[in-house]
């Protein structure tokens, strides 16, 4: 029986002891060369695989599809960072896509598939739609000639290239690097070293895995990390999810760096220091802080609706300077239109050499210029009826208060989200392919915070008779 292959947001994803199989990544290669070929046919296909078990042999497999189908298959020869790949796609006018073979932040026994455009971005969900229609019920028997490369050297000299390297060498920084086991295994510490980085790696070994570390750059799993940077004396810490494209930073004392920050910092930077100028574009859930340092710098502000995909549209237009995820996760226009935790590692070590600044005194600068700010957020399951009676009624709904607050400001761009007069927030999403509402608050105290949070969840769930939405 055919696994149900259905694209998210950031790829499709399956256990690989369940419906990620050869079967099914031979049928999804098989629709994408269907979905690329029928534009580009003859082209070139950049193929490439973290550092899972068998991502290899699936990277192989996808690849001599692809060439079975009349598309020239280049398959990565080793381990291979995203952000490699799709620089590499960026960089080839002949490359009509390419094939991620990776389990990205998900648990180690997961594997999945991320799909690119021909300018190293993933496909959008109306592409992804049209390579899940194409889905082949049986997997296609043939299989061509592929031709392995490497992918990564060119992209790493770029990456050298990007940032002013007598700088970072005369800053003699001591960082650790902790790649989750994923792809940036001793790439990062290759360019960093290569910059006159100290660097000492840990999780670093290619291939190995550990159902103990989730590879996603975020608390509990930076643990290590920050262990690491109090016991070894280092200024900083930086950790990237299973295949680099999202980083995590952690301060010289131990401090993980939320995204917010880590986000506010390289846009300072970016400004202040490098000189560039353009929009700022922000999706829905995006910290009030990103929004008060953009105003601070003059830079006119975009906002969109969450997920990457949006943000990455509104950088076609040419005038962004830089786009920023709920994660953390960085959009550059000038370096490519997908994300790369590599380079936000080289865009800190770069500030802080150029302010002579520890990574806590930069943070904390943010805080009293700025103010602080609390962002968290819940997955809320609930009934499959409920979800959809609540993503019926939200066009309508719009409470006079949430949490004893009246709201000053009430968008219905994406779910439902209210702004209050201190700058506070509350957002509602119902999950577009879950059971889900996603709820996002943010507030000056994590008290507020949480007042906000629970009562988006009550109203989430119909238990709020006052908010217009009841199941009760």
């Amino acid at each position: 029986m055919c696994a149900m292959i259905h694209f998210g947001t950031d790829g499709w994803f399956a256990r690989r002891d369940g419906d990620f199989t050869e079967e099914s990544v031979a049928r999804i290669a098989d629709a994408a060369a269907e979905f690329w070929g029928r534009t580009r046919p003859g082209d070139i296909v950049y193929v490439a695989y973290d550092a899972r078990q068998d991502a290899e042999s699936f990277a192989v497999l996808a690849g001599r599809v692809l060439a079975a189908r009349g598309l020239v298959a280049m398959v990565s020869n080793t381990v291979a960072p995203t952000p490699a790949l799709a620089w590499t796609i960026s960089r080839d006018q002949r490359a009509c896509g390419g094939i991620m073979v990776t389990g990205s932040h998900n648990p180690q026994d997961y594997l999945g598939i991320k799909l690119f455009r021909a300018d190293g971005a993933m496909l959008s969900s109306d592409e992804a739609d049209e390579v899940e229609n194409a889905l082949p019920s049986d997997a296609p028997e043939e299989r061509g000639a592929i031709k392995r490369i490497d992918l990564v050297t060119s992209y790493l000299d770029a990456l050298y290239a990007s940032v002013d390297g007598d700088l970072i060498a005369g800053a003699h920084l001591k960082v650790i690097y902790d790649s989750l086991y994923g792809a940036g295994a001793g790439w990062l510490p290759a360019v960093l070293g290569a910059l006159g980085v100290e660097i000492i790696e840990i999780h670093d070994a290619q291939g190995a895995e550990c159902d103990d570390v989730r590879p996603d750059p975020v608390e509990p799993w930076v643990d290590d990390c920050e262990r690491a940077v109090q016991d070894l004396g280092a200024v900083a810490g930086f950790v990237t999810d299973g295949d680099a494209d999202r980083a995590g930073i952690v301060d010289e004392n131990g401090r993980f760096v939320g995204p917010d920050k880590m986000c506010a910092l390289v846009l300072e930077h970016l400004v202040v220091n490098r000189g560039y100028s353009g929009r700022v574009v922000l999706g829905l859930s995006a910290s009030a802080l990103l929004r008060r340092v953009a105003a601070s710098l003059g830079c006119r502000i975009t906002t969109k609706p969450v997920g990457y995909e949006y943000l990455y549209k509104e950088m076609l237009k040419g005038d962004a300077l830089v786009a920023f995820d709920e994660n953390g996760a960085m959009g550059l226009p000038d370096w490519m239109p997908e994300r790369d935790g590599f380079a936000v590692c080289l865009l800190i070590c770069e500030l802080m050499a150029k302010s002579g600044k520890t990574l806590s005194q930069l943070v904390d600068g943010l805080d009293e210029r700025f103010g602080s700010m609390y962002r968290a957020k819940r997955n809320l399951k609930v009934e499959n009826e409920v979800v959809e009676m609540f993503r019926t009624m939200l066009p309508g709904l719009n409470p006079r208060t949430v949490a004893g607050r009246e709201p000053v400001a009430v968008s219905h761009m994406d779910g439902l989200r209210m702004e209050f007069e201190d700058e506070s927030w509350l957002l509602m999403r119902p999950s577009r392919t879950k059971p889900i509402v996603r709820v996002y608050a943010e507030a000056p105290t994590i008290a507020a915070r949480d007042e906000l949070l629970e009562a988006g969840c009550d109203i989430a769930r119909g238990e709020d008779e006052d908010s217009g939405f009841s199941v009760l």
